[in-house]
C-alpha cells in the first residue's frame, strides 16, 4: 500500500509539472471550425489575444470551416494531445452531426470538451410575407392553413431545423420545410420576402433589420430573453421547452490531453471570459458569454447529443 501511495503521489507530482511547464515559448494553435470574418471567429481570436497575455505565449487562430464544423474538429481530433492544439466550435460536431451520419472522428474517444465560452441564441423571425403578429398567430396560421407557412432554416438537419420539427411534434401543425445552404441567401430571401419566417443566429446584422421593421422577432432559443429584445419571449415560455436550442460554443482538446492541462486551459478561459471588455465585446453581438467546469460543459454536451438523437429518430430526419 505505501508503495501504491507513493506511485500515485509521484505520478499526481508529475502531472502538476507537465501542467507548470505548460506552456512554453511554442505557439498554441487554435483551430476555428468557421470561416474567417464571421461573429464566432472575431470572438475567437478575442479570447486568443486574451490566452496570449495571460499565458505569455502566442496565440494563433486558424480557420479551418466545412461539414458543419466536422473538418475543423477533425483536425482538432488527429492533433498531439499535447496543449498546443485546439478547437473552438459550436458543440453540433459533436452533438448533432454524428446523428446524421456526417462525423470523420468518434465524439466520445477523440475529443476531450474543455470550457463552454458562449451560447449564441436563435431568432425565430417573421418577414414581409407573415402577417402573424407573433408567435402563437403564426402557429394558428399554420394550423388553419396547414403548409402554408414556410420555414426557412440554413440547412437540412440544422438546429433551426430541429427546432422546426420540434414545434411540429407538439403543436401538432404542418409547416414548410426550406432549407439553404448557409445563412446569406437565406437572409436575402428572407429581406425579399421569400418566405414567412426564418431561423438565424442573433448578431449585430440582423438586430439592425430588425431595428429597420425589416424582420419581426417572434420568439428566441435561449435560456433567458435577450436584453437587446427584452420583450421577446422564449421559446421555453412559449410552452416549447424542447424547441427552446441556441448554439453552446466552446474550446476542445485532442483526447488524451494532459488532464492538468485541460484543468489550466479551462481555468484561463474562464479568467478571460469575466474580463469586462470581452464581455462587452461578446454582449455587443448578442452572443451570452458562459464558461464553467470542464465537467458541466462535457454535461451539456451530453445532454444535447441525446435531445438531438431523439428528435432526429422522431422526425425521421436525414442530413443532406
Amino acid at each position: 500500500m505505501k508503495k501504491l501511495l507513493t506511485g500515485l503521489f509521484l505520478l499526481g507530482a508529475c502531472t502538476w509539472a507537465a501542467a507548470q511547464a505548460w506552456p512554453t515559448a511554442k505557439p498554441i494553435r487554435i483551430v476555428v471550425a468557421y470561416p474567417a470574418g464571421g461573429v464566432s471567429d472575431n470572438v475567437a481570436r478575442a479570447l486568443a489575444d486574451k490566452l496570449a497575455a495571460q499565458l505569455g505565449t502566442p496565440v494563433v487562430i486558424e480557420n479551418k470551416a466545412g461539414a458543419s464544423g466536422s473538418l475543423g474538429m477533425d483536425a482538432v481530433a488527429k492533433a498531439a494531445p499535447d496543449g498546443y492544439t485546439l478547437g473552438f466550435a459550436a458543440v453540433s460536431p459533436l452533438a448533432l452531426n454524428p446523428h446524421l451520419g456526417k462525423s470523420p472522428f468518434d465524439p466520445q474517444k477523440d475529443i476531450a470538451p474543455v470550457v463552454s465560452v458562449m451560447y449564441s441564441p436563435v431568432l425565430l423571425l417573421g418577414t414581409s410575407a407573415s402577417k402573424a403578429a407573433d408567435f402563437n398567430a403564426l402557429v394558428a396560421a399554420a394550423r388553419a392553413q396547414p403548409g402554408s407557412v414556410r420555414w426557412a432554416t440554413s440547412g437540412q438537419a440544422s438546429l433551426g431545423h430541429i427546432m422546426l420539427e420540434q414545434i411540429q411534434s407538439v403543436a401538432k401543425v404542418q409547416i414548410t420545410h426550406i432549407p439553404y445552404k448557409g445563412g446569406g441567401q437565406q437572409m436575402n430571401d428572407a429581406l425579399g420576402g421569400q418566405f414567412e419566417v426564418l431561423s438565424t443566429n442573433a448578431g449585430p446584422a440582423v438586430l439592425q433589420h430588425i431595428k429597420a421593421g425589416k424582420l419581426k422577432p417572434l420568439a428566441v432559443g435561449a435560456p433567458a430573453r435577450l436584453d437587446s429584445l427584452p420583450d421577446v419571449p422564449t421559446l421555453a415560455e412559449l410552452k416549447h421547452p424542447a424547441a427552446n436550442l441556441s448554439s453552446l460554443f466552446g474550446i476542445f482538446a485532442p483526447a488524451q490531453t494532459p488532464a492538468a492541462v485541460v484543468a489550466r486551459l479551462n481555468a484561463e478561459v474562464n479568467k478571460a471570459l469575466a474580463q469586462a471588455d470581452l464581455r462587452a465585446k461578446l454582449d455587443a453581438t448578442d452572443n451570452v458569454p458562459t464558461g464553467g467546469t470542464t465537467a458541466d460543459f462535457a454535461r451539456q454536451i451530453a445532454q444535447e447529443s441525446e435531445n438531438n438523437a431523439r428528435i432526429i429518430r422522431a422526425a425521421r430526419i436525414q442530413g443532406d
